[in-house]
């Protein structure tokens, strides 16, 4: 009986104290992002403890066709613990011109993407305009900006670690996914 009453009043002391249900989100994590489909914020806490896939993404780049091996790879290894994370971003070759709703349907109709899309945003340092947050820290915590469409950033289950992966590299590239397998066997 007393378990139970030390359990509930944790419960509503962490619903009621700011900060203390999300004292396990790791600070690379404990942001808000727009969702791509009705730009509805989505707490990216919610994927604390998993192994995330970061990359930006373009409708009309010669990588595009990069969502279906991204699809594929979230779906092989989404009981691991791994998700994929999708930022369109037209600042490389302006090759993401349309608008959010443009954006979803094409990736959902044309390769069938499941996996959390979030709102067109900068992802590379220009004048005067503000870069998405979560880029600038993966940027700072991995040494590398994104270069070009469809750049690859994977977060560790500690949310500190990052490794950077070009656009060139496939996600179902051998090197890439023994990475991924790596770190989903990684405690």
């Amino acid at each position: 009986m007393n378990r139970s009453i030390a359990c509930q009043s944790l419960l509503w002391l962490a619903l009621l104290v700011p900060g203390v249900a999300s004292a396990a989100c790791p600070a690379l994590l404990d942001r808000k992002m727009p969702r791509l489909q009705d730009e509805k914020p989505q707490d990216l806490c919610q994927y604390a403890g998993k192994v995330i896939v970061v990359v930006n993404t373009a409708s009309f780049c010669g990588f595009t066709a990069q969502y279906r091996d991204l699809e594929a790879l979230n779906q092989r290894y989404a009981r691991r613990g791994l998700v994929v994370l999708g930022f369109p971003s037209n600042d490389f070759g302006s090759q993401e011109p349309g608008s959010n709703k443009d954006i979803a349907d094409f990736c959902e109709s044309t390769f069938g993407v499941q996996f959390p899309m979030f709102a067109k945003s900068r992802v590379a340092a220009a004048a005067g305009d503000a870069v998405n947050p979560l880029f600038s820290d993966l940027r700072e915590r991995s040494g590398v900006s994104p270069k070009w469409n469809f750049h690859k950033y994977v977060i560790a289950r500690d949310g500190k670690t990052v490794q950077s992966h070009g656009s060139t590299t496939r996600p179902q590239d051998p090197a890439f996914i023994k990475s991924i397998e790596d770190l989903l066997d990684a405690k």
